[in-house]
């Protein structure tokens, strides 16, 4: 008959024993995804050829230099500029009426549409033409929301302070 268990022994392994399982590991990994490796190190080679990986090796070296070019070229005038504007811009397109918006934006596509059909006859509008225009529904309803569109506009100008 057997003695009885006592104590558990921990197999504990050296430093040179996880190498080598490490290395079978990374064997069979190679061995089972030879194609994949095979166009990753394709990929590497030609990204070594283009310069790619030194290039990004002196980016690297000179990642507080870079840093200050970009800040100084972001905190310009004319790009603090722009992105005030674009904030403002979302801003006020934000509180709009999304169907409206997309109304009006089909709206002008079909106006510029019919403009360059226009253009290409090559004609003047003579003002008979002009006044008999006014009476056109279609011509009428654009009339007036420009020049209700106008009035808003002149009016909100009016109450906003300028800078």
């Amino acid at each position: 008959m057997a003695s009885p268990i006592t104590e558990i022994q921990k197999e504990t392994k050296t430093e040179e024993q996880l190498k080598a399982e490490k290395l079978e590991e990374l064997k069979t990994l190679l061995a089972e995804n030879e194609e994949a490796v095979a166009k990753t190190m394709s990929i590497m080679a030609e990204l070594n050829g283009l310069g790619i990986f030194d290039a990004a090796g002196y980016m690297l070296q000179a990642k507080e230099e870079i840093a200050k070019i970009a800040l100084g070229q972001i905190s310009r005038e004319p790009v603090t500029n722009l992105l005030n504007t674009m904030m403002a811009a979302g801003g006020a397109l934000s509180k709009a009426d999304p169907e409206f918006m997309g109304r009006l934006l089909e709206s002008a596509m079909a106006g510029t549409d019919q403009a360059q059909r226009f253009l290409k006859e090559d004609r003047k509008v003579s003002m008979f033409e002009l006044m008999k225009a006014v009476g056109d529904p279609d011509i009428n309803r654009a009339l007036g929301f420009g020049l209700q569109f106008l009035k808003g506009m002149g009016k909100e100008l009016r109450e906003t302070p300028s800078e």
